[in-house]
């Protein structure tokens, strides 16, 4: 499978990222072990997780992904053959949140030991931390790059401004840069990255790799109805925010797509997704090994211009 420059992070990674979320969540350990198999074998390598991976479920607290990735990586081995994004910052408990230095700090150990290595490629600011200055986020980075425990950071959630001020203070100061964006962005959910966050990152040199490719699964094509939405766990989240006219529109211009180039749907969401300006290398789990087979198909998939062209003037503007 081709490699990608991951933007200035000086690592390159396959086109597609999967997704930890699912791990310790919908998918128990025996079978996130299969699916990170399959993922290698497929050509992959690059993984992402976060250390809040799955405190929504009840009962649980945070750390599950990393857990089963760590032990995976402990059972299989070849640590340098695969890059490890995990993220800090998002809320663990109303009073353990954002990127104040002494957090970060005892993130980063946590997320290390439950990993089972020394080092993550990407650490992720989750979300913005308006309460802490940009600088000492950066210095606290900056410390722990130097220290061998990060090679590269990134930011997940941030506006065009913040990403902006961002770069400009780790320029002035000498300090990292973000080199890699995590935002919502899929076929459907396209205002918040498109103008001027885009733009930024295509001149900033800034790698693009989004989440909710597949907008929770909605873009399979599975959900048409309320009916539908009992299949998966992420029914509730579907129904409110895809399952309306713009949506199906769009799902009927995907599968019009798919049936002229003979693949699926979802297949079609990847393969736009990763053609678009920055974008390095999509997100999307997986809970099946046949479902991740799909993706890593899709991400070789090359859609034509008059493919492109239907997709765009279907999606809600």
């Amino acid at each position: 499978m081709e490699q990608r420059a991951l933007g200035k992070a000086g690592f390159s990674v396959a086109p597609l990222c999967l997704g930890g979320n699912v791990f310790g969540w919908t998918a128990d350990e025996a079978q996130s072990f299969k699916i990170l198999d399959a993922f290698v074998a497929g050509g992959g390598n690059f993984i992402d997780t976060a250390d809040v991976y799955s405190r929504w479920v009840p009962g649980h607290q945070g750390g599950e992904s990393e857990t089963i990735i760590g032990k995976w990586l402990k059972a299989r081995g070849g640590r340098d053959k695969v890059v490890i994004a995990t993220k800090t910052g998002a809320e663990m408990t109303p009073t353990d949140k954002g990127l104040a230095r002494a957090r970060v700090e005892k993130q980063i150990e946590a997320s290390l030991k439950r990993l089972n290595t020394d080092y993550v490629d990407l650490y992720y600011s989750h979300r913005d931390d308006a309460n802490t200055p940009m600088e000492e986020v950066l210095e606290t980075y900056d410390r722990l790059i130097k220290a061998g425990k990060v090679r590269a950071i990134g930011a997940s959630n941030f506006t065009a401004e913040r990403l902006g001020e961002a770069l400009a203070t780790a320029d002035a100061k000498g300090l990292p840069r973000y080199t890699v964006l995590q935002p919502l962005y899929n076929l459907y959910d396209r205002k918040d990255f498109e103008g001027a966050l885009q733009d930024l990152c295509v001149k900033e040199g800034v790698a693009v790799a989004p989440y909710y490719t597949l907008a929770s699964g909605f873009l399979t094509g599975k959900y048409r109805s309320e009916a539908d939405l009992s299949q998966s766990a992420r029914g509730g989240k579907i129904g409110t925010n895809y399952l309306n006219p713009q949506g199906l529109k769009l799902l009927d211009a995907m599968e019009a797509v798919a049936k002229r180039l003979g693949v699926k749907p979802s297949q079609v969401a990847v393969a736009w997704l990763a053609a678009r300006p920055a974008v390095v290398a999509p997100i999307a789990s997986a809970t099946k090994v046949e479902q991740l087979e799909e993706l890593l198909a899709a991400v070789q998939l090359k859609l034509d211009a008059d493919a492109m062209a239907a997709l765009d003037a279907a999606a809600p503007q």
